[in-house]
């Protein structure tokens, strides 16, 4: 009789199962492995620079579409054509570009130089607006100079992060940190007449990023923990008084906290700030096709120009700038957490604190959360005085990504840079006019990549 062989359920089912238990194992395995390459690709050298560069450059971009979108209709209602202001902002960033990239290849020293020039040019220029300034919307916070408008208060920002950076990291590498004299002097009076010159032309937002950057600094050097309360305290404080003062301010405040009690007055460009984020839904209406921008919404181009990205392209869109904004404060701080060098560190902590809260108020702004203080989205509101300043402190912060440790250790592998090539071959390089001892028998073939690398070492 012929012998017959059979499967026991059991241990079918069993195998079954185990099959069945592999596949989400494997699944788990997959997207453990998808974690960790893109953790590797973080940890690569110039990552912080690439993010820096990337989300900038968006930004700036989506600025550009959405001037030309938002600024269309009023364009043409006051020159006649639907492009002015849209070409003033090109124009700006055409301008802004090449600074940028000239200043991210600046070194941390020269960048430690420019910081006290800079602060006394913006200081002069603030002190000439306050007596000489133009004045819109029953604000001076502009100067005329050869016909170009520009906001004085601007630049001052970045004057006073890298002013700041370089004074408490001198006063760090001096051992002069250790009483609280030391931090507070000359860094809160300065501060201090920046802001006073600010608020004299009314600008409460600039105002309180410049405090902000302050309050960053006396973070990262390591304030003791009763100077820095007490100094925010005060900071808070201040702002109370500024609000209380001057009755616009005390209105705007009201206003935040319930905008529908006067809607036709001083809760009338919040209510429609709300009303254009409400009808983009989740995809927008679509670009160009914005309601609001038809002379409801004032200052569509320019402080609620947010508004008008969440109506175009819907809730997608505004979190698509909020991500963007995320990715560059993570790659600023990441910079200052990979460095030794304290004007590295505190520099970058104070431009990433300047742009991101900037944003923040604004968004907060146009959302409802905090009361409207006329201050620009940084790389996207209309306003040359705005984008190009901008545009100068993000050109720092790409500097100092490629000063740190391993992103100048790639770098210097890399050889030289195609201006210095251009050089050599037109014989104008380090080594032209000299000749190595024994070049005559040295043997003319070429060098291998290995030997160029170990020449340069040299």
């Amino acid at each position: 009789m012929a012998a017959t062989t059979s499967v026991s359920p059991v241990s079918g089912g069993g195998a079954a199962r185990a099959r069945r238990g592999a596949r989400p194992r494997t699944a788990r395995g997959a997207a453990l492995g998808r974690v960790r390459e893109f953790a590797r690709l973080l940890d690569r050298p110039l990552t912080s620079y690439y993010l820096l560069f990337g989300s900038s450059i968006l930004l700036i971009v989506l600025g550009l579409v959405m001037v030309l979108s938002s600024s269309m209709v009023d364009s043409y209602t006051e020159t006649g054509s639907a492009f002015s202001l849209f070409l003033k902002q090109a124009v700006a960033a055409l301008i802004g570009i090449p600074l940028m990239l000239l200043a991210s290849r600046l070194p941390p020293r020269t960048l430690r130089l420019l910081g006290g020039p800079l602060l006394l040019v913006s200081i002069v220029l603030l002190v000439i607006t306050t007596f000489r300034g133009v004045e819109y919307y029953g604000a001076t916070r502009w100067l005329n100079i050869g016909g170009i408008t520009v906001q004085a208060s601007e630049p001052a920002k970045l004057a006073f992060a890298l002013w700041g950076a370089n004074l408490l990291a001198r006063k760090e590498e001096l051992r002069e940190l250790t009483e609280w004299r030391h931090l507070l002097v000359p860094l809160l009076p300065v501060c201090g007449i920046l802001v006073l010159l600010v608020l004299m032309g009314s600008d409460l937002g600039t105002s309180f990023v410049l405090m902000a950057v302050l309050v960053a600094l006396l973070w990262i050097i390591g304030a003791p923990g009763r100077l820095f309360f007490g100094v925010v305290g005060l900071v808070g404080l201040l702002v109370a008084i500024m609000i209380a003062v001057e009755p616009y301010r005390l209105k705007r405040l009201t206003a935040f906290l319930n905008p529908e009690a006067d809607p036709f007055n001083s809760g009338y460009q919040l209510l429609h700030g709300l009303y254009a984020l409400g009808t983009g839904g989740l995809l927008g209406v679509g670009i160009g096709a914005s309601r609001e921008k038809w002379g409801h919404l004032p200052h569509p181009e320019s402080d609620f120009i947010f508004a008008i990205i969440g109506e175009e392209f819907g809730l997608l869109g505004t979190l698509l700038v909020i991500g963007l904004f995320g990715v560059l404060g993570y790659s600023g701080l990441r910079v200052a957490a990979r460095t030794t060098d304290p004007f590295v560190r505190l520099s970058a902590v104070a431009i990433t604190t300047w742009i991101c809260v900037q944003a923040m108020v604004n968004i907060g702004t146009v959302i409802g959360v905090l009361p409207v203080t006329g201050i620009p989205l940084p790389f996207v509101s209309a306003g040359g005085s705005s984008l190009i300043p901008t545009m100068l402190g993000m050109g720092v912060l790409l500097a100092l990504a490629r000063n740190e440790p391993a992103a100048r250790s790639a770098l210097s592998a890399r050889g030289p840079t195609y201006p210095q090539r251009a050089l050599s071959w037109l014989g104008l390089g380090n080594s032209a006019g000299r000749t190595a001892p024994g070049a005559d028998r040295a043997p003319k073939t070429r060098p291998t990549q290995v030997q160029a690398r170990r020449n340069r070492r040299r």
